[in-house]
């Protein structure tokens, strides 16, 4: 009997670097799943497909997304893993969407498998797990495999569940949808699984409402991981404004004020919604032009899988997952969902500011010590606060108003990753402000450099830009770029691990381009050709700077045009000129230099690339 096929399409595949040697590429592939098989082909235009790989089915021990934030190095930006033998293959599918129906599709063939009791959720990079740091790559997984759930459940915290016995309210047997996954905790509670329906049977409690699942099954679930499928009823969320008008909402957003400030409100047509959103981003002239753009709530013609988009790319089953998404996203928006704002609660509150208890740091906890540092905006000072050593960034006086300090702070929430020095909390209520981050004991990365200088190996320095490259590359990912990208600021810890810091003058950007307006300072020899000229600044203008941090490491801490003005600094650049090879610079590396030092900005590599290239140089 001939298998059946289940489902098939284009995906990119990663190698599977069976041999050390072997080097990394990603490459498309046309997959195919039947009810015996996974095979992969090479489409040749007007040839015959060559046959690349076959995974019989009864081999694979685990199907399961890859949760990873690491920059994706292809067009596809959401991975999975397939398991086999001792073998890990990751697949990157072009959405969301087509990764869950391959994952769902795999898993069901494969559920009763001799299968993993534990995965790693995180990539095979660099000779280690990135979800645990083991260096065995069969080394045992470090997360609980459920071959039948689809994704991760969020870790927040819930609160306990409501008592068995209330009385129970009716809510008309509405459907509702899974956001996300969620595992259950005790006998009461039941499991959700993302974008399945379930019937809502009681929404009287505020925190857990109880749903019944399509077996029957009944439980207590946490209000946040479900949404009606009706759409109707958004009155929980803080985004939503009924009966409220087109200019009533203009009137509203212009007066917030705030760069993605936004609203869902209804529309003229019944059963239609409208997001309304704030922007100051330029218009045709150059120059900023705040306005309010208005964006219809579409659903795909499908009856049965009928979905909810803004950018016909992103498609959702509920509206609050579609703003969940681009309240992180812009995907096609001029700009990203900000600020909810509410009629009758013009100044809403942000998730992040409500939270802003567990980022506040009370006085009384931190104690001072010596000074480490300073700075543009003041000292930095050793000191410990919890049992837990830290950095106290001093904001003097007069060198930064209050909101530019807020806003330096709310950038650092937001960014979280190994390779940037991370924030533990802030304090504002009392004078001088002040940030606390975590300690680098070994400090400034060019003090590091000119103290060991003659002493570090190519693996070294090397692995220097890799760290810096890896935290870079987080950031291009979000949007964010840094604008005083170079070795001093850049802090090295007691393992000798390389973390991008001050992200003082940090800011996020509409479409990776930000111009200053206020002729604010840079430093020069760092600085790329359009940022001396037009003080344009974006994630390839970082990239430039990387170039010259790079120089710095493998010149051991040298100033960058040490003889040279910054006039004559820019004359050079004007006339073509580079920094010349480091002596302990190999060619390859020299070359990621000149790359990052290319005229035109569109020229210069991204940081998803350099990390990519270097990591590949690593492995020589």
């Amino acid at each position: 009997m001939l298998p059946t096929v289940i489902l098939k399409g284009t995906l990119i595949k990663k190698s599977q670097q069976k041999r050390r040697t072997s080097p990394c590429n990603y490459k498309e592939r046309f997959f195919v799943l039947d009810t015996q098989d996974l095979t992969y082909s090479e489409q040749r235009p007007g040839k015959k497909p060559i046959q690349k790989g076959c995974i019989e089915l009864s081999r694979i021990k685990c199907v399961e997304i890859v949760c990873s934030e690491a920059p994706i190095p292809c067009s596809n930006k959401y991975p999975f893993q397939v398991v086999h033998d001792n073998c890990y293959l990751y697949i990157f599918a072009p959405d969301n969407d087509c990764r869950q129906r391959w994952v769902r599709a795999l898993k069901e063939e494969t559920k009763c498998n001799a299968l993993l009791l534990k995965y790693h959720p995180n990539f095979w990079m660099e000779g280690r797990w990135r979800c645990c740091y083991q260096t065995e790559k069969m080394a045992t997984g470090c997360q609980e495999y459920d071959p039948v759930g689809y994704g991760t459940a969020s870790k927040k915290p819930l609160p306990p569940t409501p008592d068995t016995q209330r009385r129970l309210s009716d809510p008309g047997q509405s459907v509702v949808v899974a956001l996300q996954n969620y595992s259950p905790h005790g006998d009461t509670e039941l499991a959700l699984h993302k974008d399945q329906e379930y019937i809502l049977t009681d929404s009287s409690h505020h925190d857990w409402w109880t749903v019944q699942d399509h077996r029957g099954n009944t439980g207590f679930v946490p209000c946040t991981y479900i949404a009606e499928k009706s759409c109707n009823n958004f009155n929980r969320f803080e985004w939503y404004n009924k009966d409220i008008t087109r200019g009533r909402a203009e009137e509203l957003l212009m007066t917030e004020g705030k760069e993605g400030a936004f609203m869902v409100r209804d529309s003229r047509c019944a059963g239609v919604y409208t997001v309304s959103v704030f922007t100051k981003a330029p218009g045709s002239n150059g120059q900023k032009n705040p306005r309010v753009k208005h964006y219809q709530i579409r659903q795909s013609e499908a009856e049965e899988t009928s979905k909810f988009y803004l950018a016909e790319k992103y498609l959702f089953m509920t509206i609050p997952e579609l703003i969940q998404y681009h309240q992180h996203n812009a995907a096609g928006l001029i700009t990203r969902l900000r600020h909810p704002i509410s009629q009758g609660r013009e100044n809403f509150q942000s998730p992040a500011e409500l939270s802003k208890g567990q980022w506040e740091v009370d006085p009384a906890e931190l104690i001072l010590g010596e000074e480490v540092g300073s700075g543009q905006f003041g000292l930095v000072l050793q000191g410990r606060w919890r049992e837990r050593r830290v950095a106290v960034k001093m904001i003097r006086e007069g060198a930064m108003s209050e909101e530019d300090f807020k806003e330096e702070a709310r950038v650092m929430t937001i960014l979280s990753h190994c390779k940037l020095v991370q924030l533990y909390g802030v304090c504002t209520q009392h004078s001088p402000m002040c940030l606390v981050f975590e300690l680098m004991e070994q400090g400034c990365l060019s003090d590091y450099l000119r103290a060991r200088r003659g002493r570090m190996s190519q693996d070294t320095l090397l692995g220097m830009c890799l760290d810096v490259s890896e935290g870079m590359a987080y950031l291009e990912s979000n949007n964010f770029i840094h604008r005083d990208l170079a070795a001093r600021n850049c802090l090295v810890s007691c393992n000798n691990v390389v973390k991008v810091s001050d992200f003082g003058m940090t800011r996020f950007v509409l479409d990776d381009q930000y111009t200053s307006s206020q002729g604010s300072k840079f430093p020069i020899k760092w600085s790329s050709p359009e940022v001396i000229k037009y003080c344009k600044f974006s994630s390839k203008s970082d990239v430039w700077s990387f170039g010259v941090f790079m120089w710095e490491v493998y010149t051991e801490g040298r100033l960058p045009y040490e003889n040279r003005s910054n006039g004559e600094v820019v004359e050079a650049l004007n006339a073509g000129l580079r920094l010349l090879k480091p002596r302990q610079a190999p060619e390859a590396v020299h070359l990621l230099m000149e790359w990052c030092w290319k005229e035109k900005p569109e020229d210069r590599p991204s940081f998803a690339l350099l990390l990519h290239e270097l990591a590949s140089l690593s492995d020589l």
